[in-house]
C-alpha cells in the first residue's frame, strides 16, 4: 500500500508539473534549463519516475514563474478558516508530505506541515527560499536540521530560528514519522 501511494504522489506532482510547463507553453529542453537540471531529468519527474529534491522543486517552479503553491494539490480554501479535511497538500515523492496550514488570504505568515516518513530527507542538496524568517517546530518525533555547517537535532517539542535565505536540510534520522511546523515569514508560497 506505501509503495502504491508513493507512485500515486510521483504521478500526481509530475502530472501538475507538466501541466503547469504546457499551459505556459515552454518546452522541456528550456524548462529544465531554466531550472538547472537535465531535460531527461525533468522529464523522468513530470513521468513520476525520479524524485525531485526541495532545491530542484523549488527550482523547477521559479523556471515556470509559478509559486511552490501551485504545485500543491486540492482546492484552495476562501476565508480566513482551513478546515483540517481541506488542507493543501504537496507531495515529495518518496520523502514527505506538506499541507498548506495558512489561508491564501495570508500575506505576512505562512505555516506548512510535514509530515516526514522514517529515514527520509529534504534531498542532498540544501536549499534556500526568501523569507525573512523560518521557525521550525518539531510536533512528533525527532529531526536533524542542517544550516550552513551546522547540525541541530531536535526532538518532539522543540523550536529552531533559521534565516530561510542560508542553505539548510532536514532529515529524519529515526524509524517513525515526523510531523514539524513551518512558520515563515513573511508568506512565500
Amino acid at each position: 500500500m506505501a509503495k502504491r501511494s508513493a507512485e500515486s504522489a510521483d504521478l500526481e506532482l509530475g502530472e501538475r508539473i507538466r501541466e503547469l510547463r504546457k499551459g505556459k507553453g515552454v518546452i522541456l529542453r528550456d524548462a529544465a534549463r531554466d531550472a538547472g537540471v537535465s531535460e531527461s531529468f525533468l522529464s523522468q519527474v513530470e513521468r513520476g519516475l525520479a524524485n525531485p529534491s526541495v532545491a530542484s522543486l523549488r527550482r523547477i517552479a521559479e523556471a515556470l514563474r509559478e509559486p511552490v503553491a501551485s504545485l500543491f494539490s486540492g482546492d484552495e480554501s476562501s476565508g480566513m478558516v482551513v478546515r483540517a479535511a481541506e488542507r493543501r497538500r504537496l507531495a515529495h515523492p518518496r520523502r514527505y508530505d506538506d499541507y498548506l496550514l495558512t489561508p491564501p488570504t495570508a500575506r505576512k505568515l505562512q505555516i506548512i506541515q510535514s509530515v516526514i516518513a522514517p529515514g527520509k530527507d529534504s534531498g542532498k542538496e540544501p536549499y534556500a527560499h526568501p523569507a525573512d524568517e523560518e521557525c521550525i517546530l518539531v510536533v512528533e518525533g525527532q529531526l536533524d536540521v542542517m544550516v550552513g555547517s551546522d547540525t541541530f537535532r531536535l526532538d518532539r517539542g522543540d523550536s529552531l530560528l533559521i534565516d530561510p535565505r542560508q542553505g539548510h536540510s532536514f532529515h529524519n534520522f529515526t524509524e517513525e514519522p515526523t510531523i514539524v511546523l513551518w512558520v515563515m515569514t513573511p508568506s512565500m508560497y
